[in-house]
């Protein structure tokens, strides 16, 4: 919300529509009327990533061995499942909540409190949902395209929806006492560290592989996020998982 009044009070930062038929339409499927605020943060971004980030990653993969990042990956993903349960429980898709249910148990227990993602080997392999797609299946508009430091693409209905994930997330209500809450801080940012990681090879290939890499980042997100909410809004399975 603050972002949105922040950005509607700078009406000098968005572009102008442009009139030529042709450009209009590109302007209107880019859906990117912040585009000169957004590409300076893109820019921040990169010099973040380059300056610091990137090294650092790089020292990380070498550091730690890989067995080591797959289980720190695990652990992320299968702590966040209460979210993804959530949102599929919100969007009305009783299989995939389901599923996320039993992924989570799963892992949970005989994966060792998602050390390994033992759900996967079993037939329930991980699938992305999260709060955002839940509005976009209710029919919220995505608003415009943000870009944000540290959190990278984005709308303003997405930016909403990665705030209810956080208050979905059981691990962000640990008590204070027997060092939970230093656990907290130490399990989201090192698996958001870690997650960065893994992209690093990702982002140097659409720098040298791309004649604008802020706009190719934008359309590519944006196809990926299109084809979320499609498979989102195709899955009418009704049936009670296997296990049930």
């Amino acid at each position: 919300m603050a972002v949105a009044l922040f950005l509607n009070g700078c009406a000098s930062w968005r572009a102008e529509p442009p009139k030529d038929p042709e450009a209009l339409a590109d302007y209107k499927e880019a859906n990117d009327p912040y585009e000169p605020v957004n590409r300076k943060m893109y820019d921040i971004n990169m010099w973040a990533y380059h300056k610091a980030l990137r090294p650092l990653g790089k020292a990380w993969a070498w550091a730690v061995p890989r067995p080591v990042r797959n289980a720190i990956g695990s652990i992320n993903e299968t702590w966040y499942m209460p979210s993804v349960f959530f949102s599929d429980v919100g969007a009305g898709k009783p299989r995939r909540a389901g599923d996320d249910f039993t992924r989570y148990v799963i892992n949970m227990t005989v994966g060792l409190a998602g050390i390994f993602d033992v759900a996967s080997s079993v037939g329930y392999p991980h699938h992305d949902s999260d709060p955002g797609l839940t509005l976009a299946s209710w029919g919220v508009p995505s608003g415009p395209y943000l870009f944000l430091p540290g959190v990278g693409p984005n709308t303003f209905r997405d930016a909403s929806g990665f705030a209810i994930a956080q208050g979905l997330s059981p691990i962000n209500y640990v008590p204070r006492g027997y060092y939970l809450l230093t656990f907290n801080w130490g399990y989201n940012v090192t698996g958001a560290f870690n997650n960065f990681a893994n992209q690093i090879d990702s982002l140097d290939h659409l720098e040298q592989d791309s004649l604008d890499p802020y706009a190719f980042l934008r359309s590519a997100w944006q196809q990926n996020r299109a084809s979320q909410v499609e498979a989102l809004r195709n899955d009418h399975r009704a049936t009670v998982p296997n296990w049930y």
